[in-house]
């Protein structure tokens, strides 16, 4: 293909097309494809029943833009192959157009059904019985919802080899591999070659079948394309630095570049070299080096070990293979082996939902191939492994009963009674209820308020500094033991972790810190999002501080630090700070939902540890908070999930969460233009959910009309807070209807769609990993019905109808209530004078005596009389709103007028903790006036 045709494929597109280049935008880059194939058989079939000379070329020329892009998308996909493309241009130079669409058919088709990752699809036949195949696995695709397959069928992947080969040399190593194939293989595999430094980071971004890359001899630096996708990836290198570098230093450099973008692939050297000189680098991130006289079937078979090491499932395999065993069973459970259901003349349509094998394959058994959650040695402890290395922690621990119980495991672990935690009061219940069990000393940390749709942000870390540092006056910094934040936040909020880990251990090196990731499992298998989890930034800052590179960096920050005033706290407030590598420990946890946002069954969740003090501080008190909380029969159906789910994200999550990103952008990208939804229906962007002291980039949309989603990475690589674009916010105001009752309804009633999380004034729509773009089309066409709906009341309404409208919209947008913060804890349940925290587990074992509380009811004044007689009225409980969803009231929290205020305006029905008929718990004064139990 010439230059010129590449050139207008870069820069040209149809007024009915995506003006996105086929390479500058990678985040939509499949759905780019899909499209352009369909676009492409669309003009082709047009073209053949035209007769209209301009009309024809007219199809022609953009018939030529299409093919054009898509080489350029193909060149890094194995099918279809180079040698296809060929095939394509000859036909269509030809002007063979009928001949055309007839291929061009088969291959769209066998790129929906994937059938390409089954069988040969050789392009060059035209006979019935092969375009039959590729129907009947559309027609498949197309009755089941997904890709036709075969649970038995050989996974297919491809092979990435970066070597600067000619055209002829490529199909003699493409060739060479698939001579080797053989039926008793697991796994199957195509190739695909790229020439350049650049070309193979952009294959690994647009191309998620590959998993396995062969980095082959010399190759250049530079990519024939303009690939604005990589500015991010490649900042800080040059050209010219990296044509001096040697081959085994290119090549380990590219390889460290393939890593960070995509951890799970495997990556295979091979030298021309001196071979043994090289495997003294630092090569970590290559699973062997070949010299170059070493034969492909060597090369063959250690792919394909290194793919089965990720695709092996050790627990669920040990389990499909128990319950194919034949047992008598004399212990609990009769519904073991389905005796209970199988027998029972009333129970059996149990096994008609369910199928039989959930029941063979429950058992409270520990042996026979199974293990023990508690005490694992076997396949239990293998695949937590497997679940560590996945997610790039020290140890992973699986739980089957929630996050809830995850997040209390390792704050028991962690925390002892008067310990000092600072945590986001906006967080979850069960950290809040972790601390009344640990008996810790809470300091809340207020998130800056979204006051105009009634939700908070995150905590800024001006503020988190700010707090240690008076910690640090009052000579209580030793007792300070925990950061524990949620990330991201419900809405989609997500901190700067390194930033924030970093800055924080400069002032307290051995801080631990508690990530609550519950929504936010997904993101590490993402390279945007990546960099923004826990066990990333831990691995990252770990490797930091541990480098000569960092110590001198220490050093010069240090000196010029100290030249400033370290007494002074404005002087550690505007300055970015850096830990002293010496004092400075690791110490992260995170715990992940990952039934929520991958796949398991519900209530699977994950730890995961990243702390150098772990072996020698943690390992015995973690196992106790876990033997604590953790069920002596638990769900062995749900620990199986998680091992599967564990390999699947490992095998395809770039790819699922990739197509998790592309549905959420589509989405945004409709309800941002299309002008009757933007009329009710205002998509949150960034810059009104993070204020703009938090964006150093400046950036306030992800979304531009003509360059579309190019400063997404800008802003995820710099400001301290960003917004996850697959979290929809919408802004519901001008409908006149509250989140509660649009979700209830008008979204679940009316057209079945669920979500969980609503606001006064606004609703949250998530996407997922199994979210399709047809699930997005049906979204799309509700909200416009819901608009039409909403446009017709007004225009039927009468004028008195009319002014109800307007009175509910203008209180549902600018009569909002500011969001109040934390109060206090009344000072009977503090210890130090000079510093916040309260003790939450005195207060809350206080009320469980009738004498120490009482009722006070606000809707009467009752309550607000006592405030004004100046009493400081005190919660003798939680008080949770739904929504927002967290506490408003704690105990041992002083009430405020702010406080009291809030509650007055909340239009919703649910409130734990309140009853309306009594009013609040609270503490009498004279339980407030006995001396604290020793």
């Amino acid at each position: 293909m010439n230059n010129d045709r590449r050139g207008v494929a870069m820069h040209e597109s149809s007024h009915t097309e995506t003006p996105y280049t086929a390479l500058g935008f990678y985040h939509k880059i499949s759905q780019l494809r899909a499209d352009t194939w369909n676009a492409l058989k669309r003009d082709l079939g047009q073209l053949v029943r035209l007769s209209d000379e301009s009309r024809v070329r007219n199809l022609v020329k953009a018939i030529d833009v299409k093919l054009t892009r898509l080489e350029i998308i193909e060149d890094y996909h194995a099918f279809p192959s180079k040698e296809d493309f060929r095939h394509l241009w000859s036909l269509f130079d030809r002007e063979e157009y009928v001949l055309l669409e007839k291929v061009v058919k088969r291959l769209v088709r066998a790129l929906i059904s994937e059938s390409y990752r089954r069988r040969h699809v050789d392009l060059s036949e035209t006979d019935a019985d092969a375009e039959d195949l590729e129907t009947l696995d559309a027609l498949a695709q197309l009755r089941h919802g997904h890709p036709a397959s075969n649970s038995s069928a050989q996974p297919y992947f491809e092979l990435l080899i970066v070597d600067n080969l000619s055209a002829q040399e490529e199909e003699v190593v493409r060739e060479a591999f698939h001579s080797l194939r053989r039926p008793e293989d697991r796994f199957v595999y195509d190739v695909v070659t790229v020439r350049s430094f650049e070309d193979a980071l952009i294959a690994v971004l647009v191309n998620p079948n590959i998993q396995a890359c062969l980095i082959r001899y010399e190759f250049p630096y530079k990519s024939k394309y303009n690939l604005s996708a990589l500015r991010n990836y490649l900042e800080g290198l040059s050209e010219q630095e990296l044509e001096h570098q040697s081959e085994a230093e290119r090549s380990i450099l590219l390889s460290s570049m393939i890593h960070e973008l995509r951890p799970e692939i495997d990556q295979f050297l091979v030298t021309s070299g001196d071979v043994e000189a090289t495997a003294s680098r630092d090569i970590r991130h290559f699973n062997r080096i070949f010299y170059r006289e070493t034969d492909y079937i060597e090369q063959h078979h250690t792919i394909l070990r290194a793919i089965d090491s990720r695709y092996r499932t050790p627990f669920f395999d040990a389990l499909r293979e128990y319950s194919k065993k034949p047992t008598g069973v004399f212990h609990a459970m009769p519904i073991s082996r389905g005796k209970s259901v199988t027998r029972s003349h009333w129970a059996g349509h149990m096994i008609d939902f369910y199928g039989i094998n959930i029941f063979l394959a429950e058992t409270s058994a520990t042996s026979g191939g199974l293990d023990s959650l508690l005490q694992p040695y076997g396949p239990i402890k293998k695949a937590q492994e497997y679940a560590a290395r996945a997610f790039g922690a020290r140890q992973s621990y699986f739980v089957t009963n929630g996050t809830s119980t995850a997040n209390k495991i390792v704050v028991q672990a962690l925390i002892k009674p008067r310990d000092i935690v600072l945590i986001d009061r906006d967080c979850h219940k069960s950290h809040h209820y972790g601390m009344v069990l640990a008996g810790a000393h809470v300091n809340y940390l207020d998130s800056y308020p979204l006051n105009d749709y009634s939700m908070y942000g995150a905590v800024p870390l001006r503020e988190i500094k700010k707090t240690l540092l008076a910690y640090k006056r009052a000579g209580e910094l030793d007792r300070v033991k925990m950061l524990l934040l949620t990330n991201c936040t419900f809405d989609g909020v997500v901190y700067n972790v390194r930033r924030m880990m970093e800055e924080c251990l400069a002032i307290k090196p051995d801080l631990v810190f508690l990530w609550d990731e519950a929504w936010f499992a997904f993101a590490t298998f993402n390279p945007t999002y990546r960099p923004r989890t826990a066990m990333h930034a831990a691995r990252t800052l770990r490797d930091r501080y541990r480098s000569e590179a960092y110590r001198e960096e220490y050093a010069a920050w240090k000196e010029a630090f100290d030249a400033l005033d370290p007494d002074d706290d404005a002087t550690w407030l505007e300055q970015r700070l850096l830990p002293d590598p010496d004092t400075v420990r690791i110490r992260t946890y995170a715990t992940h939902s990952t039934h929520k946002t991958l796949t398991s069954l519900r209530q699977g969740s994950m730890i995961h540890v990243y702390d150098q003090e772990f072996r020698q501080r943690v390992e015995a008190p973690f196992h106790e908070a876990y033997m604590t909380h953790t069920s002596t029969s638990p769900n062995y159906q749900i620990l199986a999930s998680l091992d599967v789910g564990r390999m699947q994200a490992e095998m395809e999550g770039f790819e699922l969460v990739h197509a998790q990103v592309e549905a959420a952008l589509s989405l945004r990208e409709q309800l941002y233009t299309h002008p009757l939804l933007q009329k009710y229906f205002r998509v949150l962007k960034n810059i009104d959910m993070v204020p703009a002291e938090y964006r150093e980039s400046g950036v306030e949309s992800y979304y531009d009309p003509v360059t579309g989603w190019n400063q997404m990475e800008e802003a995820w690589a710099r400001d301290e807070f960003v917004v996850d674009p697959t979290r929809v916010t919408i802004a519901i105001g001008n409908t006149g209807v509250d989140g509660d009752a649009f979700k209830n309804e008008y979204l679940m009633n009316k057209y079945g769609i669920q979500i969980n999380k609503t606001s006064r004034n606004t609703v949250l729509f998530m996407t997922n990993i199994g979210t399709t773009r047809g699930s997005i089309a049906y979204l799309l066409d509700v909200l416009i019905k819901l608009a039409k709906e909403f446009e017709y009341r007004w225009e039927e309404s009468s004028r008195p109808e009319r002014k109800i409208i307007e009175r509910r919209v203008h209180s549902l947008t600018r009569e909002l209530p500011p969001l109040p913060d934390f109060s206090r804890f009344h000072d009977a349940f503090r210890q130090c004078s000079e510093t916040p925290e309260g003790d939450i587990r005195r207060a809350y074992f206080l009320s469980y005596d009738e004498e120490n509380t009482e009722y006070l009811r606000f809707d009467n004044g009752e309550l607000q009389a006592e405030m004004r007689a100046g009493r400081d009225v005190v919660s003798a409980s939680f008080v949770i709103p739904y929504p927002p969803g967290f506490p408003v009231l704690v105990p041992g929290q002083v009430i405020s007028e702010e406080i009291l205020h809030f509650l007055q305006a909340l239009d919703v029905k649910e409130i734990h903790g309140y009853r309306p008929e009594l009013g609040l718990i609270v503490f009498t004064e004279e339980a407030l006036a006995a001396p604290p139990e020793t």
